[in-house]
């Protein structure tokens, strides 16, 4: 069963779609998992990512939360307002809205971060407590370090190729430490990483599972997105396998 999904932060809705598995829930409601976007990505994704995945687990029993950030896709608010802060203040209003739905077992809820979703993921975890994590091509805030020509800010709003990239964002995201708060973490996690990726270079990867003290599993040939349907089907059954080891 598919359903649309709102909640609100800050004055401002955001919209998702909530997958849950059909039949009867069992006693103690569905384990269940929330599904991070990318910089400039959505609720669904590149090669419907998220769209597949999701559905894929709601036929594993396991029921998932894609949704869009404040700024992006049909969300309310502008692009330009987006920093990594936002964002996790996005992610925990996600597992409150997910935790909050009949059928749901809130303490078997996960997570999934992709790519910036993964960094805003892992600085999230001590807010929304995830019974399980997964992160799909970590991005580091080295990837933003371009953007500072330099070593100096921005203007207020810098055109990136159409997005509207504030200088909030930047100013902010480069004094993040995802690793750090990976580290403090403690519980279950797994790493993907395509083996091509040449946006998070896959050695971000292994950083984030020594941080978590996890294994990682490289998608052989994949890029940053996983452009092909070998890699896409050796990704998604390998995530769907963790998340029902629950």
């Amino acid at each position: 069963m598919e359903m649309f999904a709102q909640f609100s932060v800050g004055g401002q809705r955001m919209y998702g779609m909530l997958h849950v598995p059909d039949g009867p829930a069992p006693a103690q409601g569905w384990p269940s998992v929330v599904l991070v976007h990318g910089f400039t990505g959505n609720k669904v994704e590149g090669h419907r990512n998220f769209v597949l995945l999701a559905r894929r687990l709601a036929a594993a029993g396991v029921a998932a939360l894609r949704f869009d950030c404040r700024g992006s896709g049909e969300s309310q608010g502008d692009f330009a307002e987006m920093t990594v802060s936002r964002e996790v203040e996005d992610v925990e209003a996600a597992c409150d809205y997910l935790r909050g739905q009949p059928n749901i077992d809130p303490e078997r809820l996960m997570l999934l971060g992709f790519s910036m979703g993964a960094l805003v993921g892992c600085l999230a975890l001590g807010r929304v407590r995830p019974h399980r994590l997964a992160l799909w091509s970590p991005a580091l805030p080295e990837l933003w370090l371009r953007h500072l020509r330099g070593g100096f800010l921005p203007p207020v709003v810098t055109d990136m190729n159409g997005w509207p990239l504030g200088r909030d964002f930047l100013q902010e995201v480069v004094r993040t430490r995802p690793l750090e708060a990976a580290a403090r973490w403690g519980g279950v996690a797994h790493v993907f990483h395509g083996d091509a990726d040449q946006t998070c270079p896959p050695a971000w990867g292994v950083a984030y599972a020594q941080a978590l003290g996890c294994d990682a599993t490289a998608i052989p040939g994949a890029g940053h997105t996983y452009d092909s349907l070998e890699q896409v089907e050796m990704l998604h059954a390998a995530t769907v396998r963790f998340f029902k080891g629950f």
